[in-house]
């Protein structure tokens, strides 16, 4: 399972989001986000952004990209 599967799940869980309330808000069919989450598909960058932007996460923190520049 990919690190944005486990990401998308938790942050969903987080925020009290079923996975049928997230996929109709983002005009998804109601499997979308259950295979995203099991990591049978991943998003286009364009559904990346718009889920990042519906729970106010960068798209970083949503793949598991997290660095430190020092």
């Amino acid at each position: 399972m990919s690190q944005f599967a486990k990401n998308l799940k938790t942050i969903r869980k987080t925020n009290k989001k079923s996975q049928i309330e997230l996929s109709r808000h983002l005009g998804y069919g109601n499997t979308a986000i259950s295979n995203y989450e099991s990591g049978r598909n991943e998003p286009s960058i364009d559904d990346l952004i718009k889920i990042a932007d519906y729970f106010g996460v960068s798209m970083d923190h949503l793949v598991g990209r997290e660095y430190n520049r020092e």
